[in-house]
C-alpha cells in the first residue's frame, strides 16, 4: 500500500491496515505562505515528518470589512468569486501536481462563522449573532456562495478532499440561547457547504476546532457528513478516549496528541512513549494526529518521531520489535 491506500483503507472495515498512519500540522510562517515558496515548504515538511498525507494550511483569510459594526451592516458583506481564491488555488495546484500520486491531498477549509470572523472579528459576529441574527444571516449567505466558489475551484484543479473546521457551538460562547442560535444561524451554513464537499470529496476530514473555546456536547456535529474527525478529547470537563470519539460519530478519528502537550514540548524520548502510550489502546481505524495546529516553532524532527513510533505499529496496534522498526 502507498500512503494514499493506507488512508483510504480506514474507510472500508474489510481491509487490514498495514500501520497506524498520522499527520501533524503547522504554518509555516510569513514567507511560505503564497506560489512556490509555500509549495516547496509544504513538500519539504510533508517529506520530512513522513506524514500520511498533504494538509494545505489556508493563509488567505477574508479581508476586514471595518463598516460591519451593527447587525444590520453584514448586508456589506461582498460575494468572492474564483479570482479572489487565486493564491491558494495556486498553492493546491502545485501540491496537487508534485504530490497527488503518492498522498492525498487535502484542503484546509475554514467555516462561514470562522470567516465572518476574519473579516471582522470572533467577538463582534458572535455579539451580532447574540443581538440580531436574522440580521447576520444575509452575510452569511454571501460568505458561504464565497466558499461554495472556493470548494468547487479546489474540486477543478484535483484536491482529494477538505479539512474543514467548524466553530460556533462552543460552551459559553453566547450569552443566552447558544444552542438555538448555534442551530439556526451556523450550522446550516456550515453543511450547505459540506453538502458541496461531500458530493464530490471521497475523502474528507471534519475538524470540531476549540482554538476559542472547549465543548460541552459534541452531539450537534454527529450528523456533520466528514469521513474521519478531529477534535479535542476534552469535552464537557471529562477526558474521553479515541474509542468513545469512534463510538460517538460513527467513524473514524484522527487524534490523541495535545497540540501544545509533548508533541510541542516533549524530548523525543517522551514523544515516543506517549504516542506508545495513546496507540496501546487507540480503536483500529485511527489516525494519530494533534487536537488542532500545532505551534510554529515545533521540531520537525521530533514529529517525525511521532510519525514513524506510529508506523512501527500494526493496524491491530501491536508494536513491532526496535529491529524492525
Amino acid at each position: 500500500m502507498d500512503k494514499r491506500d493506507v488512508v483510504l483503507a480506514l474507510l472500508d472495515e474489510e481491509k487490514a491496515l498495514p500501520y497506524v498512519p498520522a499527520a501533524f500540522f503547522m504554518h509555516f510562517g510569513a514567507a511560505y505562505r503564497m506560489g512556490q515558496t509555500a509549495i516547496d515548504r509544504h513538500l519539504a515538511y510533508f517529506r520530512h515528518t513522513d506524514m500520511d498525507f498533504v494538509k494545505v494550511q489556508y493563509e488567505h483569510e477574508f479581508p476586514r470589512i471595518p463598516e460591519i459594526l451593527r447587525p444590520t451592516d453584514w448586508g456589506k458583506m461582498p460575494v468572492y468569486d474564483a479570482g479572489f481564491f487565486a493564491a491558494p488555488l495556486e498553492v493546491v495546484k502545485g501540491l496537487v501536481d508534485a504530490a497527488k500520486g503518492e498522498a492525498l491531498v487535502l484542503m484546509t477549509l475554514y467555516s462561514p462563522f470562522m470567516c465572518a470572523g476574519h473579516a471582522t472579528s470572533d467577538a463582534l459576529v458572535t455579539a451580532h449573532l447574540q443581538e440580531d441574527p436574522e440580521a447576520v444571516k444575509v452575510g452569511m449567505e454571501a460568505i458561504t456562495e464565497s466558499l461554495l466558489n472556493f470548494v468547487g475551484a479546489c474540486v477543478d484543479v484535483g484536491v482529494d478532499g477538505f479539512y474543514a473546521s467548524t466553530q460556533g457551538g462552543e460552551a459559553g460562547r453566547f450569552v443566552s440561547d447558544g444552542s438555538r442560535i448555534f442551530e439556526a444561524y451556523i450550522k446550516p451554513y456550515d453543511l450547505a457547504v459540506w453538502e458541496e464537499i461531500d458530493a464530490a470529496c471521497q475523502f474528507s476530514i471534519l475538524h470540531v476546532c476549540d482554538y476559542h473555546r472547549g465543548y460541552d456536547d459534541l452531539t450537534p456535529f454527529l450528523d456533520y457528513p466528514g469521513q474521519v474527525v478531529n477534535a479535542s478529547l476534552d469535552v464537557g470537563g471529562e477526558t474521553l478516549t479515541p474509542r468513545q470519539m469512534v463510538a460517538c460519530f460513527g467513524r473514524p478519528f484522527m487524534g490523541g496528541m495535545e497540540r501544545t502537550g509533548v508533541v510541542a514540548s516533549g524530548d523525543q524520548a517522551q514523544i515516543g512513549a506517549s504516542v506508545d502510550e495513546v496507540l496501546a489502546s487507540a480503536p483500529d481505524r485511527f489516525i494519530l494526529g494533534a487536537d488542532c495546529t500545532v505551534p510554529g516553532t515545533t521540531s520537525w524532527d521530533d514529529i517525525r518521531v511521532a510519525v514513524d513510533t506510529a508506523h512501527a505499529h500494526t493496524h491491530a496496534h501491536a508494536p513491532q520489535r526496535p529491529s524492525e522498526r
